[in-house]
């Protein structure tokens, strides 16, 4: 009875009109979106890498020797097409992203990446990936160590929304995590907002976002209202035609 309910409340949202439903979000920063002039986060040094193992009741969704919980982001949605080697997975510029082939909503996530050495390029062209929970609100990956960009665009950013509390960067040769709270947006039957998601994210151990509300969905150049979606949804990693890294990715569900 419970999954026919569920399926019937999924059915009932999918149906109603979505964009129409919710207003274009205002920015309460008086910068304007990526903005060069917006002042940049103070760079705080973290403390030595230490390795964060999966608590025991956490899906381990990238262990470095496979990807089998991995699925191209395509229409076709075969196979994952990155790179794995010696413990890490290396995406294959041009390939695509990937993204889970499980659903989820509220979770706790934890990442660990390594942007490409030596660094090149500067700005938001180097080491450019990002972690979107359901598929749509982006968390930034980006090597943000002495390479000066758009404050909302740097590591650890809600891209194109909110910097970074500081930047927690370690050089571009050692392993970076992030480790991420996510709460979902919630949505009327109708498919009005009810209440926006939240992130808090912890970068290198530091804090750089606290329960921070989004503003809709993260996108470049523009501000897009909030479009109702179903409660749980695929973790995507971007391909952004950089040789990031990824290794030990796990989650726990929090619904």
């Amino acid at each position: 009875m419970r999954t026919h309910l569920a399926a019937a409340c999924a059915a009932l949202l999918l149906a109603a009109p979505l964009a129409a439903q919710n207003p274009v979000p205002a920015d309460p920063s008086p910068w304007p979106q990526h903005s060069l002039e917006r002042p940049r986060p103070v760079v705080v040094a973290p403390g030595a890498f230490a390795p964060s193992p999966p608590p025991s009741d956490a899906i381990l969704l990238m262990n470095g020797r496979s990807l089998d919980r991995w699925r191209a982001t395509d229409s076709a949605k075969g196979p994952a097409r990155w790179k794995v080697i010696d413990g890490y997975v290396e995406i294959i510029p041009g390939t695509g992203g990937i993204a889970t082939r499980d659903s989820f909503g509220d979770v706790q996530l934890h990442v660990e990446w390594k942007p490409p050495v030596p660094a090149v390029g500067e700005g938001q062209h180097r080491g450019n990936s990002g972690v979107f929970l359901m598929e749509t609100y982006e968390v930034q990956v980006l090597d943000s160590y002495l390479n000066d960009t758009y404050a909302d665009g740097q590591a650890g950013s809600l891209f194109g929304q909110f910097p970074p509390m500081v930047n927690a960067m370690r050089p571009p040769s050692e392993w970076q995590s992030y480790d991420i709270v996510f709460h979902r947006p919630r949505f009327s039957f109708d498919g009005k907002l009810v209440a926006p998601g939240r992130v808090t994210v912890f970068h290198n151990g530091i804090l750089v976002q606290d329960d921070q509300p989004l503003l809709g969905p993260t996108s470049f150049g523009r501000r897009a209202p909030y479009e109702a979606h179903i409660d749980q949804l695929p973790i995507e990693l971007q391909d952004h035609d950089y040789k990031v890294r990824y290794r030990n990715i796990w989650v726990r569900r929090l619904e």
